[in-house]
């Protein structure tokens, strides 16, 4: 059995690296194209309908939001990347933040990059991923939306995405926030990079 929520809060948002909280909690940070349906994998972690906003409008996040889990560790939500509507500085602002933020927070124990499952891995998830590489941070590939794929759509989009990004089966799900596919191997993995 994977570890499991009792308590999930909304603690901050931060837009630069000063703000981080600094009780050297463990950090699981949650990265992932606009629209990719991470408030929604957020809140079926957590059981809780409305701890991550979901917002109509793709890349509403701007900010890096951290919410306290069981009071021992941290889920960091990231700004989407992508296709949001916002000006191309702030777009740039975000994706440096993000940046900073992976490569320097001390507590950061793993990152879950979320894909969505009917486009695959795009280009910037491909760098995502080289980065995290480069900077040997513990990352796990979250294909959501799996419920909107027939049996057959996901086997060829999970054979895919394997071999463009070589991963593993351990450090792959495929996951639905509408059914909680894949939720327990999400916990899991959690609790292993950060011992809670």
């Amino acid at each position: 059995m994977p570890f499991k929520i009792k308590t999930a809060t909304y603690i901050k948002s931060v837009a630069d690296l000063k703000s981080l909280p600094q009780d050297q909690l463990p950090e699981i940070a949650f990265a992932g194209r606009s629209n990719v349906g991470k408030s929604s994998a957020l809140n079926r972690l957590v059981n809780i309908n409305n701890l991550a906003k979901i917002s109509a409008t793709p890349g509403k996040t701007r900010l890096i939001n951290f919410f306290l889990i069981n009071k021992n560790l941290y889920f960091v939500d990231l700004p989407g990347y992508g296709y949001a509507k916002a000006s191309q500085s702030m777009r740039q602002s975000w994706g440096k933040l993000i940046e900073d933020y992976l490569k320097e927070s001390k507590n950061l124990r793993g990152t879950v990059l979320l894909l969505d499952s009917r486009r695959g891995p795009l280009e910037p998830d491909l760098e995502l991923i080289e980065w995290l590489d480069f900077y040997g941070i513990n990352k796990l590939v979250v294909l959501t939306k799996t419920d909107k794929l027939s049996q057959s759509e996901l086997i060829a989009v999970e054979k895919t995405t394997c071999e463009i990004m070589s991963l593993d089966s351990e450090s792959f799900v495929l996951f639905s926030a509408k059914t909680g596919e894949g939720k327990n191997k999400i916990l899991k993995w959690i609790e292993k990079v950060t011992g809670r």
